[in-house]
């Protein structure tokens, strides 16, 4: 009853808790993976360059990031999309 109670009030100790280890968790695997976080910007801007030859995406809510699980690192990119195009800026430019 007491943890419904602190949950309800945001006194939930274990919810700052997890997004403490979170961020813990992802500065580690930038720091394995040797990516300042310029780098990561940097890749992020150049996804949004070439995805959006095909797409219109949300630029706002695009995530990239690294995940570490068993000693490989992986690029995770959530990518919301908005619309399809029907033919790419390559395609334009040749026609």
């Amino acid at each position: 009853m007491l943890d419904f109670i602190l949950r309800v009030f945001g006194k939930d100790n274990n919810a700052s808790k997890n997004v403490a280890k979170e961020r813990l968790r992802l500065v580690l695997v930038h720091d394995r993976a040797d990516m300042s976080s310029q780098l990561i910007e940097d890749l992020k801007e150049d996804l949004i360059k070439v995805i959006s030859n095909y797409m219109e995406i949300d630029e706002s809510a695009l995530e990239v990031n690294l995940d570490s699980s068993n000693n490989t690192v992986a690029l995770v990119a959530n990518i919301p999309v908005l619309k399809m195009k029907r033919t790419s800026k390559r395609n334009e430019k040749i026609g």
